[in-house]
């Protein structure tokens, strides 16, 4: 069920900028109504285009041709400040300083639901379904590691490798750089957001043969959608 529930922030995308990114939140607030209170709050300047209550209800806030205000400072694969290139779901959890939790059935269902509709009217890449730990990793760590990003990809939204071949002498900074993530971060920083996504067993921030295993597999998976899009 999608209730319209409109947020006062928001604006104009740029002109001729695509909308090719999709970002995926924790609300980190106590409540689903405190976060839908604060999303829709002018004084906030903040927003989603969406909502995802833990029961399943999916709130709209902003209309997906209007910029909501979501990733702040953020950066993916060459490209800045994303709110003008993305869509934002914010989803019901209290986050790490609240008492973070896994993710209700019911929730993740209305996500990937929701996902699934948002990729069949924009052209994103998988590549470009990302956490907003990815695109602000020395701010943020959302939606966190208790997140199903593998059960997310194999219902079609983002990625996950399948096989995970071990990557012996792997080059750790180019690998982050290849997947999207920005260059002039400390390796840790980096590297915790990459296993929030990808690794959620050990978020440690260490390039461990796991870590570097599954970078490597990631990146593969990246390049090669990227080459079959140009192709």
């Amino acid at each position: 069920m999608i209730r319209t529930a409109p947020s006062p922030n928001h604006d104009a995308r740029p002109a001729g900028e695509p909308v090719d990114m999709l970002v995926l939140h924790y609300t980190g607030m106590r409540s689903g109504r405190a976060a839908l209170e604060r999303l829709r709050d002018p004084e906030a300047r903040v927003s989603s285009h969406y909502l995802v209550e833990e029961d399943g209800t999916v709130f709209a806030l902003v209309p997906e041709e209007r910029r909501a205000w979501h990733a702040g400072v953020s950066f993916w694969r060459g490209h800045e400040g994303l709110n003008g290139r993305s869509i934002g779901i914010e989803i019901v959890n209290p986050g790490h300083e609240w008492g973070y939790r896994p993710f209700p059935v019911l929730q993740m269902a209305a996500v990937a639901d929701l996902c699934l509709e948002i990729l069949g009217r924009h052209p994103i890449p998988a590549r470009n379904v990302v956490a907003h730990s990815d695109i602000a990793p020395d701010r943020k760590q959302d939606p966190g590691e208790m997140f199903e990003w593998q059960a997310l990809a194999e219902q079609g939204v983002g990625l996950w490798p399948a096989h995970i071949p071990p990557a012996p002498g792997a080059d750790t900074a180019a690998l982050l750089a290849r997947i999207g993530y920005r260059a002039d971060l400390p390796l840790p920083v980096l590297l915790r957001a990459f296993q929030r996504h990808w690794r959620p067993m050990l978020v440690d921030g260490l390039a461990d043969a796991e870590t570097l295993a599954r970078l490597s597999a990631v990146a593969a998976l990246c390049e090669s959608e990227e080459g079959s899009a140009a192709a």
